[in-house]
């Protein structure tokens, strides 16, 4: 049977991402339907050579519908996913919503996809944890981490289209001569970096911070997994990357690291110390996998139990939009047949 799907959100950054994936990747379904505010309804979206009209997302939005993918704020998905569900659609969200709910499975399909069972919500990870973890689970099962340290370098993209064109006005604006126009940002964003725009909490960590910590904890099934996180907003227009040194319960050499990481799925090895060539935002761009360089021993641990790498993945598609479809085709090709 092919499902039925439905994209809340259709007209954001990760909901245009959405169709841009189910169209390349020809990922089986009845029928589409595309859903946002009252404000978006009538405009019209191209898939698939056709013409799909945008509802205004509404009490009945969800009738027949198998599959949700959501793509809103977290409000939003509070409001709307009880209301999928009871209508007999399985929501994957891609907002906080859910993430930290112990009903809810949080999901990367390369590491946790037994965790989606009976769900009928199933909660999409952060971008940032996502593209850290699609690199330190297949070394973490291979010799078991007990420390992660984490520093991101966080595109204007993980804060939507809009933030990604203040980024381009503000680079015009201030070659020219002129001050920077600040509209999405608490600072400017070209030329410039700072801490990750969420809130500080009270141990000093941002919400972003916490949410890798506490994100990982789950989807490793681990909570006492020790790691600490600093992230940061850079003048890249998409992609993030991270720092990660990692250490290991167990010795690990780089060789081997390599040869793991070389194995591991959705992952990319870009390691070329003659050339000086690792991974990067541009290459990153636009891609599924995540690239991960730098492979390297932390000489400041001994008997070759730390390892430092550096990784970049694309935020709008394996840190948001492809991890949720890749969840739909395991629906549908293991759980709704």
């Amino acid at each position: 049977m092919k499902p039925t799907i439905a994209i809340l959100g259709a007209t954001g950054a990760v909901g245009q991402e959405f169709l841009a994936i189910l169209e390349q990747r020809n990922t089986p379904m009845a029928s589409l339907r595309l859903l946002a505010s009252p404000r978006s309804a009538g405009k019209t979206v191209k898939f698939r050579g056709e013409h799909l009209p945008i509802e205004a997302v509404g009490p009945k939005s969800f009738d027949g519908v198998n599959i949700a993918l959501f793509s809103a704020g977290a409000s939003v998905s509070k409001e709307w996913a009880p209301i999928a569900v009871k209508s007999g659609a399985v929501v994957i969200d891609n907002s906080s919503a859910f993430r930290m709910d112990p009903a809810i499975p949080l999901v990367i399909p390369e590491i946790n996809s037994e965790a989606i069972g009976n769900a009928r919500i199933i909660a999409n990870p952060n971008c940032s944890t996502i593209i850290m973890n699609m690199v330190v689970w297949p070394l973490h099962k291979a010799r078991r981490a007990k420390r992660i340290v984490v520093s991101t370098y966080q595109a204007a993209s993980g804060a939507g289209w809009q933030a990604m064109q203040e980024l381009e006005n503000q680079a015009r604006e201030m070659l020219a001569g002129k001050p920077a126009t600040m509209q999405v940002f608490p600072h400017p964003i070209a030329f410039n970096l700072f801490s990750h725009n969420t809130t500080i909490g009270a141990d000093g960590y941002n919400v972003e911070e916490t949410k890798m910590v506490l994100e990982t904890r789950k989807i490793f099934n681990e909570p006492n997994l020790a790691i600490t996180a600093t992230c940061v907003r850079v003048p890249v227009l998409r992609a993030h990357s991270e720092s990660v040194n990692i250490t290991f319960e167990q010795p690990i050499t780089e060789r081997e690291a390599r040869e793991i990481l070389a194995k591991a799925p959705g992952v990319k090895v870009v390691d070329d110390r003659a050339a000086n060539y690792f991974p990067m935002p541009k290459d990153a761009s636009g891609q599924d996998d995540c690239l991960v360089g730098r492979i390297r021993q932390d000489i400041s641990q001994p008997d070759n139990r730390g390892l430092d790498l550096f990784v970049c993945g694309d935020q709008l598609r394996k840190g948001a939009a492809l991890n949720a479809v890749q969840i739909a085709e395991v629906l549908h090709f293991c759980y709704l047949q």
